[in-house]
């Protein structure tokens, strides 16, 4: 490690240390370069409701809390650097990606991040190495994030126009200025990608951020979506990544995954090149025995179940297939390089971390057991008569539900990972349900004010 931990940045007056807490939201602090410089080995102190409060600023409650918790006041535990992530944020100021450990010098076993190293960790354990990126959706608004404030997030102005259709590039110039701002911004701070598009509804908007290993994917992700809100902010607008925020097509973040050991991609069968390969069905067996209980790591709000409309797009059954969009995982048959599975099922609120840590949990259980899939889904998975096929939880009680009854992912995610989840998502609902003024079948305020800015 190089004495001067900013290597060849400009000069640095202060460094923005973080993390994302369990609802994907980015946690932590800004130190002066001494004080980095003194404590990047160690880390800095941060309180435990860092993983503790929900969006509302309220502790959450009603589960049994880790040992770092248990006691049941605020305690410190430690943000430390991982410095193969610093990068200079913007002229005087760097950015560094963390985890959190323990005082006692232990891994943070609920950290989102902590959890994905485990997982990739498991898989090099094995001679494997995956390959991730994430297809980031949101929307943006005319409105100023002030502006949306005062309006409780209500009948705002998406931004481009009312125009509906996918990949338009007659879009208007306010849209384009602030699609092509993102991406000299990623270009700055060194963040690739590969393409931008408009998406179906008003206002929606996608990024494709490059592949890369399962952590630093994780890592883009997080920074990438930064960007975007800093944008946007700078710009006199405003975003969300809410996975449904009107009655407009809903949006997501799609995971493509390939997995590779010393002799390449093990998704791809150069002898049947238009088949998925052995190991691929292999890990499309534990992906799909797992396909349930990970659904709340998928869909972890509220709102999130409201994107599951037949046809327009969201999976709404557990099946999976070749080339088919209507799956929650579509196997993509692309050649040696490219051939991969896409989970089609995240929404654009799930943390990144966590969600892409079960999907290849699931993966790597499959790959242990040798697990068969069910037969691939050939025909449009959507509106389909009840009974064809299982379904996707409807709601985020039954996906806890069923994270909390299952004991394939805890093999891999571990027992406090798992639980600590099921107590936040628990906690989660329990909120709306008491906090709500609402009709079940429209989005409440409550949701807008909860999560159009934070989720």
């Amino acid at each position: 490690m190089k004495s001067d931990v900013f290597g060849e940045m400009a000069p640095v007056s202060s460094v923005r240390l973080e993390a994302t807490n369990h609802d994907g939201v980015l946690i932590g602090k800004t130190l002066s370069r001494a004080t980095y410089t003194s404590c990047r080995n160690k880390g800095v102190a941060v309180p435990d409701l860092v993983l503790g409060l929900d969006l509302n600023n309220n502790s959450s409650l009603g589960y049994d809390h880790p040992a770092w918790r248990r006691n049941g006041l605020i305690t410190d535990i430690e943000l430390r650097p991982d410095e193969s992530t610093l990068i200079e944020w913007k002229p005087g100021m760097a950015s560094v990606i963390g985890d959190l450990w323990t005082l006692q010098g232990e891994p943070v076993a609920a950290d989102p991040r902590q959890a994905l190293k485990r997982i990739a960790a498991a898989y090099a354990e094995r001679g494997l190495s995956v390959l991730a990126c994430v297809e980031i959706e949101a929307t943006v608004f005319q409105e100023s994030i002030d502006q949306a404030r005062a309006q409780q997030y209500q009948n705002l102005t998406p931004l481009g126009g009312s125009s509906g259709a996918a990949l338009v590039h007659a879009k208007s110039p306010d849209y384009v200025e602030y699609m092509e701002a993102v991406v000299a911004r990623f270009d700055e701070i060194g963040l690739p990608w590969e393409a931008w598009s408009d998406e179906a509804a008003t206002g929606q908007i996608e990024f494709n951020i490059a592949p890369a290993d399962p952590v630093t994917a994780a890592d883009r992700w997080a920074r990438a979506r930064q960007v975007m809100r800093e944008v946007a902010y700078s710009l006199g607008r405003s975003v969300t990544f809410m996975s449904k925020w009107s009655a407009e097509y809903g949006q997501g973040a799609h995971l493509n995954v390939s997995v590779s050991d010393a002799n390449g991609n093990i998704f791809f069968d150069a002898n049947e090149p238009n088949e998925p390969s052995e190991r691929m069905l292999h890990f499309l067996g534990g992906v799909m025995a797992t396909l349930e209980a990970s659904t709340s790591f998928a869909l972890p709000t509220i709102t999130s179940y409201r994107r599951l409309m037949e046809l327009e797009g969201p999976p709404t059954t557990q099946t999976w297939g070749i080339a088919n969009k209507s799956c929650a995982v579509r196997a993509v048959l692309a050649g040696p390089s490219a051939t991969r599975l896409e989970y089609r099922l995240p929404g654009s609120d799930s943390n990144m971390y966590s969600t892409l840590a079960a999907f290849l949990a699931g993966g790597l259980f499959g790959l242990d057991e040798k697990s068969t899939p069910p037969p691939r889904f050939e025909r449009m998975a959507w509106a389909l008569a009840p009974g064809t096929v299982p379904v996707v939880p409807k709601n985020l009680y039954d996906a806890i539900s069923a994270l909390d009854a299952d004991d394939q992912l805890r093999r891999y995610l571990g027992d406090e990972f798992v639980d600590y989840w099921v107590g936040l998502r628990r906690w989660e609902w329990f909120s709306y349900h008491t906090g709500a003024e609402r009709t079940d079948d429209q989005i409440s305020v409550w949701e807008s004010v909860r999560y159009f800015e934070l989720a």
